[in-house]
C-alpha cells in the first residue's frame, strides 16, 4: 500500500518543482512588465531605453530627431494586455498609450505591440521590438 502512495507522491512533488522553475520567471517577466509601464509612465522615453535588447539598439539606434520627439510628449496612460506566449523564451504583449503633446496639451492614443525575449544567460527579459511609435506615420 505504501509503494501505491509513493508514486503519486513523487509525481506531485516532480510537478510541483517545474512549477517553481517556471513561475519565477514568470514572476520576473511580470516585474520587468511592470517596470517598464511606471518607466514609460514616470520616466520617460529616453528611461525605457534600459529595456531594450543591447543588440537591438546597437542594429537600429534611435535617430537624434525621433529622441527629440519622445522629449516633446509624456505619457498620461499605460494599458497593457495580459501577455501572449509565442514560446518558451518569448512573449508579445498589446499596449494601449496615451501620449500628450508637451506643447499643444493634445493627447492621442498610440497602440504598442511589443516583443519580449527571455535571456537565459542574463536571467532576464529583453524588449526586442523597440520604443512606441508615436508619430501618426507607421
Amino acid at each position: 500500500m505504501r509503494r501505491w502512495l509513493l508514486l503519486p507522491l513523487l509525481l506531485l512533488c516532480l510537478c510541483f518543482g517545474t512549477a517553481q522553475a517556471r513561475s519565477k520567471k514568470d514572476k520576473l517577466m511580470d516585474q520587468v512588465l511592470l517596470d517598464y509601464a511606471a518607466t514609460l509612465r514616470w520616466g520617460g522615453f529616453e528611461q525605457a531605453l534600459s529595456f531594450i535588447d543591447p543588440a537591438v539598439r546597437e542594429a537600429s539606434p534611435i535617430p537624434a530627431v525621433d529622441l527629440s520627439r519622445y522629449r516633446q510628449v509624456r505619457v498620461s496612460y499605460y494599458h497593457a494586455q495580459s501577455p501572449v506566449t509565442v514560446s518558451k523564451t518569448e512573449i508579445q504583449v498589446l499596449a494601449e498609450i496615451g501620449v500628450v503633446n508637451n506643447h499643444s496639451q493634445s493627447e492621442r492614443v498610440v497602440v504598442d505591440r511589443q516583443t519580449w525575449r527571455y535571456d537565459e544567460k542574463e536571467k532576464r527579459w529583453w524588449l526586442m521590438s523597440g520604443l512606441p511609435r508615436i508619430t501618426t506615420k507607421e
